[in-house]
C-alpha cells in the first residue's frame, strides 16, 4: 500500500492555467492508470479551453461556485456535482465568484501535458 497526503503536496500550474496539487499519479504515489487531483480556478479566473485525446476526466466539485462549459454547453457547478469529461472532449471552467472554485480531477490514463490541445489563446489570470 502507498499512502499520501494532500497537504504534502506542491501545487503547479497545468497547461490550461489551473493550479493543481496531484494526490496520486505518475510524479506522486505510484498510480499506474489514472491519476488524483485536487484543482483550484481561483476567483475571478477561468481555465483555457482545451480537450484530452486520450484521457477521460472526472471533475468532483468541493467548493465554490463556478460554470463548466462542455462541448459549447454551459452549466453552472458547485459543491457536490460531479462532470464526467469523455476523451476528445473539448472544456472550460469560469469562476465569477469571489471564492476559489475547487475541484477534484480524475484523470484516465493519468495527466500529462503531453494530453492536453488548447482550443484558445490563453486567459490573463486575476
Amino acid at each position: 500500500m502507498h499512502l499520501g497526503n494532500l497537504d504534502e503536496r506542491q501545487p503547479f500550474t497545468t497547461l490550461d492555467g489551473s493550479t493543481i496539487r496531484e494526490i496520486a499519479g505518475r510524479t506522486t504515489l505510484p498510480s499506474q492508470h489514472q491519476s488524483l487531483a485536487e484543482a483550484t480556478v481561483p476567483a475571478g479566473g477561468s481555465t483555457t479551453a482545451h480537450y484530452h485525446p486520450q484521457s477521460e476526466e472526472l471533475y468532483f466539485f468541493t467548493s465554490g461556485r463556478g460554470r463548466l462549459r462542455v462541448a459549447g454547453e454551459w452549466r453552472d457547478v458547485g459543491p457536490g456535482d460531479c462532470a464526467v469529461l469523455p476523451p476528445g472532449t473539448e472544456h472550460k471552467l469560469e469562476n465569477p465568484g469571489a471564492e476559489p472554485l475547487v475541484l477534484l480531477c480524475c484523470c484516465a490514463p493519468p495527466y500529462a501535458h503531453e494530453d492536453t490541445v488548447l482550443t484558445e489563446e490563453p486567459a490573463p489570470q486575476p
